[in-house]
């Protein structure tokens, strides 16, 4: 005779992803998979707070890199609803990735769909046009996802045109950063020059240079938060100049470092909901449309990989990449570019920097819960953020384009028929100040290579009709002219 267990029976319970889930824990536990994923509530939490320390660099740098570019009426935004615009961004698009994706994964104001928006997009249009055309780029990648293109896109540019764009991209966003801090300059007989006059001068740019400098030191030292800190200690070393050394507005490029009255204070939603369809004017459908294309180059390929590499990290993803969630979490991100577009702030896609919170254990969407609580705080934060001179925040944005340059250990530089694309892929993004034309020019470079080679079946057919939509990019001021349209 067996004796029975006295402990009662639970009964299973349906986990939303096809597994099932033994009751009796809390509706948290179950309703993120907490335990299943080998994870506690403490870790969770732990985790959330990290990768918010690791990415709240973005309340900083997104409203430098939009509020300084005017667009085609000459008009600017306002600091204060920039930063709001990027905590509401972030705040909503990460508690849907908690709640939905149930992933580790944080979003926030996309630097390169942001350096795309000020380069390529607002001297053409009004802002309005422009975060109308986030919202069209999101609504691209979600009709992606739901229709499974995303796959087909994927897996017909090649690993190396990927891997191009992301470090295009990377050499871009440090452009704009050296430029915006003052080391780079626009030459007297040469395109650019070290600094405003062949020289470096000024304070600011030698905090600009200490910052980047510590930054870099703090991340071969792996210590956590490493932008984070480099921010914090070069702002208050430019606070303790100004207030010591007598800087003044001039010398600080007109916002010296100071807290004008209170820390906290409402958040301001003027440019929650500003968003503009249609009236392009002269810019002609064909340019619209690689806008949009531009976009979504920007904000849909390094976010796939990054879903991807935090995923493995977290040990979520098999071996092809496959993890629970995942079409959810692409889907996010992707609504993220709609999000932040009538937030105001530019489209939002997945942060690298959600690796620091798995790193500390974050397994689940509860970390991404406890993110998107902190950006929703710091709404009412504002203020703080005028203690950060613009030339200390650029250093950030160096420090992410070396980052995002650390895939060109993937690429086969002996191989010709890879190195040529990559090469002009990234040369021009920053040497042309357009993402566009790198993309381009490597994937023309790519098919034209390959076809000389031989090798027509290796090509496939979107690339040859890319290939073909770009000649036309490249070719259309001419064609313009020989049709008589101004």
């Amino acid at each position: 005779m067996t004796q029975q267990s006295t402990e009662p029976m639970t009964t299973a319970e349906d986990a939303g992803d096809g597994s099932r889930q033994p009751a009796g824990r809390s509706w948290l536990d179950r309703y993120f998979h907490i335990s299943d994923r080998g994870s506690s509530i403490a870790r969770e939490m732990r985790g959330g707070i990290t990768t918010f320390m690791a990415m709240c660099y973005i309340l900083l740098l997104n409203p430098v890199i939009l509020g300084s570019v005017q667009d085609v009426h000459k008009n600017t935004l306002a600091h204060a609803g920039l930063v709001t615009a990027t905590a509401f961004g972030a705040a909503v698009c990460t508690l849907l990735m908690g709640f939905v994706g149930k992933v580790p994964l944080a979003l926030a104001a996309g630097l390169n769909v942001s350096a795309a928006l000020t380069t390529q997009v607002v001297p053409n249009m009004t802002w309005p046009q422009a975060m109308g055309m986030c919202v069209m780029y999101g609504v691209v990648i979600c009709l992606l996802v739901v229709t499974g293109l995303r796959e087909m896109v994927m897996n017909a540019i090649p690993l190396a045109l990927k891997h191009a764009i992301t470090m295009g991209i990377g050499m871009f966003v440090a452009l704009i950063g050296l430029v915006k801090a003052g080391f780079v300059g626009k030459g007297i007989g040469t395109p650019v020059t070290l600094g405003a006059t062949g020289n470096l001068s000024g304070w600011p740019v030698l905090f600009f240079c200490l910052t980047l400098l510590l930054i870099f030191m703090l991340q071969a030292r792996k210590v956590p938060g490493a932008i984070l800190i480099g921010i914090v200690v070069g702002s208050v070393f430019s606070i303790a100049a100004t207030k010591l050394g007598g800087l003044t507005a001039k010398d600080w490029g007109g916002t010296p470092p100071a807290l004008n009255g209170s820390a906290v204070s409402m958040p301001d939603f003027g440019l929650f909901g500003h968003v503009q369809f249609g009236g392009w004017g002269s810019i002609g459908a064909l340019s619209v449309g690689m806008i949009v294309f531009t976009l979504v180059l920007a904000g849909f390929f390094d976010a796939m990989a990054t879903i991807i590499g935090v995923g493995t990290e977290a040990k979520l993803a098999d071996d092809k990449g496959r993890m629970p969630g995942l079409s959810k979490a692409l889907f996010v991100d992707g609504a993220g570019g709609a999000i932040g577009g009538l937030a105001g702030g530019s489209g939002q896609t997945v942060f690298i920097e959600s690796a620091s919170g798995v790193g500390e254990g974050a397994r689940t969407g509860l970390s991404s819960v406890v993110t998107g609580l902190l950006f929703a705080a710091c709404l009412f934060f504002t203020p703080v953020t005028q203690l950060v001179p613009a030339q200390v925040a650029a250093a950030a944005l160096v420090v992410i384009g070396s980052m995002m340059m650390s895939v060109a250990s993937h690429v086969d530089w002996s191989d010709r028929a890879v190195s040529i694309p990559v090469f002009l892929t990234v040369a021009l993004m920053p040497f042309t100040y357009q993402i566009t034309t790198g993309v381009g020019a490597g994937v023309v470079a790519y098919t034209a290579i390959k076809a000389a080679q031989g090798k027509w079946r290796e090509i496939g057919g979107f690339m040859w009709v890319l290939t073909g939509i770009f000649l036309v990019y490249f070719s259309l001021h001419p064609i313009q002219q020989w049709l008589g349209i101004k």
